[in-house]
Parts: C-alpha cells; sequence; structure tokens
C-alpha cells in the first residue's frame, strides 16, 4: 500500500484536510479541526494513526502484531497500524471510516474485521 493511494482515500471523506502542523514528516487530517489520522511522510511500509474505539483498539492490538498503541497519542483512544498487508485494504478503509465517524460524532461504528 503506497502513500498517495492512502491519502486519496482519507481525503475522500467529507470535508477532511491535510495540514502538516508538526512539521513537514508528518501527514495530519482533520475534520472540522480535530484530527482523526497522521500518516508520517517517509515510513516505508506506510503507518498511518486512526481514532479507534478503546473495546476493539484492544482487540486488535491482541489479534495483529502491525497494529500497535497510537504513537505519540493517546494510547486508549489511538492506534498506529503499519500498512504491511496483515490487514486487507478493505479493513484499513473501514478503520480510517470508523476514526473520521469518531471524530466527526457520526456514529463511529465499528468496523467488522475478521
Amino acid at each position: 500500500m503506497d502513500h498517495k493511494t492512502v491519502e486519496e482515500y482519507v481525503l475522500s471523506m467529507p470535508n477532511a484536510v491535510l495540514e502538516y502542523p508538526f512539521g513537514e514528516d508528518v501527514a495530519v487530517y482533520k475534520v472540522d479541526g480535530k484530527m482523526f489520522a497522521l500518516i508520517p511522510e517517509k515510513s516505508d511500509p506506510v503507518r498511518i494513526s486512526l481514532k479507534c474505539d478503546p473495546l476493539l483498539s484492544k482487540v486488535l492490538r491482541e489479534k495483529y502484531e502491525t497494529v500497535m498503541e497510537g504513537y505519540h497519542l493517546n494510547k486508549k483512544h489511538w492506534n498506529t497500524i503499519v500498512l504491511s498487508g496483515q490487514l486487507p485494504w478493505e479493513d484499513i478503509q473501514g478503520l480510517i471510516r470508523h476514526s473520521y465517524q469518531l471524530v466527526t460524532g457520526n456514529g463511529g461504528d465499528v468496523p467488522a474485521i475478521e
């Protein structure tokens, strides 16, 4: 999974914007002034940090070695995911939507992840 593909999907969320409040090395994606995704610009493989329901976060971290506590973020509410292929792209898309929904207050439906 490449940075451009992930970024295009993140920015396809309604009213999503890209900012660099922490410097040029970290792309921060916001909606209504609130962060819902972060991607280090030069990570290979790509890493993405997403807001997540705390119970789902725990399950994902136990099940997948590529899902870790959010790097430099609230460990209870954020995950950092290495996009190495362990989680299918469809599941990553579901987690991006989940993060976006949590931030916008539009439900935050828990994605079905096998």
